[in-house]
């Protein structure tokens, strides 16, 4: 089977991307990725500009034990709590991650060499909370190129406009709607309003918008299966490139309003689009169907090990495949709908599908991890 490394050693499709103004994320972290070097040998020259986590990664990287036995030990030997010991072992694993990319970040004057972590999922409702988390992460994570993850929620809203207004950098994740991702950029312009006002440099301040992809292809393509028609059939595979690129041109409206103008004149920095979710769930679909066909300037793309394997071995760059399709993808969006399937119902499904499944894997985590610690003979 080939490796990662291998299948990079000529990235012609990825040195493509990154000539085409797209950052490549590499969507996964372990401690183990990180003390082999394969991290490193990925950002020195496999094209990855970027890390982000979630608690589903941090799941499968923690639950299986491998390369966190001392920590657990000295962690048990103290007879912490397992909240505890989970952020003490995600935060060391993001910190160890931005200390590999820290010269991106130089190089890149902070818009790349991010590592992202999230808050704790089981706050996605509560603003309160959700901002009071973000501080703590941030200060024990304690790297300039850190991101925190902040759900897309309705009480995430306006903590990402508080975070922002603190001068720390965020990652939005859990966006579906078109609705709420221009909801998510008035609440990061008004951050960055509130950073103005406390003086804060905005320069130093950076976000991306997590724009999820294949999900929506995934519930669309389910409910137009059961439809059956030609018409319904002919329509399965659109509706997720449809929906992204209507969402950069949402982007390209919001950046160039005299809201914006206002704060790039005074050092702001645009919040990117990042693809997210952009491994393929459909096997009748190209394995690199969300990064050929969403080839945009100044977005990132987040992607799991597999995709960027297949990036690498075959992806196909032709240039920009979104801004030329914004009336194609109107179109897409509104036959699926004329077929009597809601989009607003599926992307508030798809939203609360995303915070329970990142719930069940936080809390699957912390079950791990407590029988870890109970088997060292300490009560977690």
């Amino acid at each position: 089977m080939i490796t990662v490394t291998e299948a990079i050693a000529t990235p012609a499709a990825l040195e493509r991307l990154a000539d085409e103004g797209v950052s490549i994320w590499l969507d996964d972290l372990s401690r183990k990725r990180i003390t082999s070097g394969g991290l490193a040998e990925l950002v020195k020259s496999g094209g990855v500009v970027g890390v982000t986590t979630n608690p589903s990664i941090f799941q499968a990287a923690i639950g299986s034990g491998e390369g966190y036995e001392e920590q657990l030990t000295d962690l048990a030997v103290r007879d912490v709590t397992v909240d505890e010991a989970v952020r003490m072992m995600t935060t060391a694993d993001v910190r160890a991650a931005a200390d590999v990319l820290r010269s991106v970040y130089t190089a890149s004057d902070g818009r790349d060499g991010r590592v992202s972590i999230e808050v704790d999922p089981r706050l996605a409702h509560d603003t309160r909370a959700t901002v009071a988390e973000a501080k703590q992460l941030a200060w024990l994570v304690d790297r300039p190129n850190v991101m925190i993850k902040i759900p897309a929620t309705r009480a995430g809203l306006p903590a990402i406009t508080e975070v922002i207004g603190l001068g720390i950098s965020v990652n939005v994740t859990l966006i579906f709607s078109l609705e709420r991702y221009r909801e998510v950029m008035a609440a990061y312009l008004a951050g960055l309003e509130k950073a103005r006002e406390r003086g804060l440099d905005l320069s130093r301040i950076h976000s991306v918008a997590s724009f999820f992809v294949s999900r929506v292809d995934t519930e669309i393509d389910k409910r137009l299966t059961v439809l059956g028609t030609d018409e319904a059939l002919a329509l399965k595979g659109r509706a997720a490139l449809a929906n992204a690129r209507l969402a950069y041109e949402a982007y390209e409206e919001v950046f160039a309003s005299g809201r914006w103008q206002a704060l790039a004149g005074g050092g702001a920095n645009r919040q990117r689009p990042l693809w997210a979710s952009t491994g393929v769930k459909d096997p009748a679909y190209k394995d690199t169907l969300y990064v050929d066909e969403l080839v945009a300037p100044g977005t990132v793309n987040t992607m799991p090990e597999a995709t960027l394997k297949a990036t690498a071995d075959h992806g196909r760059i032709t240039g920009d495949t979104v801004t030329g399709g914004y009336a194609e993808a109107r179109a897409d969006l509104t036959a699926v709908q004329r077929l009597g399937i809601s989009y607003d119902e599926v992307v508030q499904q798809l939203e609360d599908e995303g915070v329970a499944k990142f719930e069940t894997a936080w809390q699957d985590l912390l079950d791990a991890v407590t029988k870890s610690l109970d088997s060292k003979g300490v009560d977690a």
